[in-house]
């Protein structure tokens, strides 16, 4: 277990929080590819635990610390009994989502359309302070709708951290509430990264993450060499985990070595025997690992068999192997 390490350390770069993506099966996948990246739950909402009861959502694994729970919520009360939940679990950090534009996610007033109310977040961040000892993180956007960026943003990042809140990301996109998909507002949106940097250098005691659009390490270590503190990648490190995550150890945080898909491909395989035997289904699990071959040779075949097969009754970790097998990588 990593509990002890140092989650500033660990957050220079992160896999982000991503709905129907990075559950516990997806964080088990990636702590093998990189020992130090922060890893993120999809985000659970603070009813969901508080009235809803609902505890399987905190379920997680010992070896994916450090991980961090992101909350989506705006009472300040019911989100301080959420974080408790969740420190009482194990997780290393609490998130709150201020940068999700989803109609659900506004209609239960919490997600981007915080960003209109920097006061309630500051309520809500110190709440939450007040109720766990583990550190209390904000992840935002740089504003939503005709809101103009250059003053909102400031403003909002500077009465989070009259709380005490250190850690703050900001994915460097607007989030149009009305108009956009959740989808296209990942993507339709310019991206304005050096406003970004701006906010490092106006809060230089803060440490800054830098979310949207980045797909490479090269684009990571740009970020960080230019005086942000950490990099947040979201779907580039799900689809070509790989690519993204087998060499940031060495090239990140200058530790250990890079690992090898096929090799985590296979410690994989007593994960899914266990999962399999206890009643789980194998494209649980197979379905976070179909990029990991991207852009080699045999990639079309690993996916293929896995997703075609990984449904069918019965299926465990011997379709794996075969669909390892048809990999020249592999041979």
């Amino acid at each position: 277990m990593n509990k002890d390490k140092n989650i500033e350390k660990s957050a220079r770069l992160s896999v982000a929080p991503m709905m129907d993506w990075t559950d516990r099966h997806c964080r088990y996948l990636h702590r093998l590819l990189s020992k130090e990246v922060l890893l993120y739950t999809e985000m659970v909402t603070s009813p969901a635990l508080v009235r809803g009861g609902a505890m399987h959502l905190l379920d997680f694994n010992d070896e994916e610390h450090p991980v961090a729970l992101q909350l989506g919520g705006s009472d300040p009360a019911e989100l301080a009994a959420a974080a408790k939940l969740c420190e009482e679990r194990g997780y290393d950090e609490v998130n709150l989502n201020c940068g999700c534009p989803s109609d659900r996610v506004q209609s239960g007033t919490f997600g981007a359309v915080l960003m209109r109310s920097p006061g309630v977040v500051a309520d809500c961040v110190k709440a939450m302070q007040d109720a766990v000892s583990v550190e209390v993180t904000v992840k935002c956007r740089i504003g939503v709708d005709d809101q103009d960026p250059e003053v909102v943003l400031p403003d909002f990042i500077e009465k989070v951290a009259a709380t005490g809140c250190k850690r703050i990301t900001i994915h460097a996109r607007k989030a149009w509430l009305q108009g956009l998909s959740p989808k296209e507002n990942r993507d339709i949106p310019p991206l304005d990264y050096d406003l970004v940097h701006r906010m490092k250098a106006q809060f230089p005691d803060l440490h800054i993450s830098i979310n949207g659009g980045i797909t490479t390490l090269a684009e990571a270590q740009d970020h960080l060499a230019r005086g942000l503190d950490g990099v947040m990648i979201g779907r580039a490190a799900y689809h070509q985990p790989a690519d993204v995550l087998c060499q940031a150890d060495p090239l990140i945080y200058g530790t250990g070595q890079a690992t090898d898909p096929v090799d985590v491909v296979r410690q994989m395989l007593p994960y899914i025997e266990l999962h399999v035997s206890g009643g789980g289904k194998l494209g649980q699990v197979t379905r976070h690992m179909l990029g990991l071959f991207a852009g080699n040779p045999g990639a079309r075949q690993w996916r293929r068999i896995l997703s075609e097969n990984a449904h069918k009754p019965g299926m465990g970790p011997e379709l794996v192997e075969e669909a390892l097998a048809a990999l020249p990588v592999a041979a």
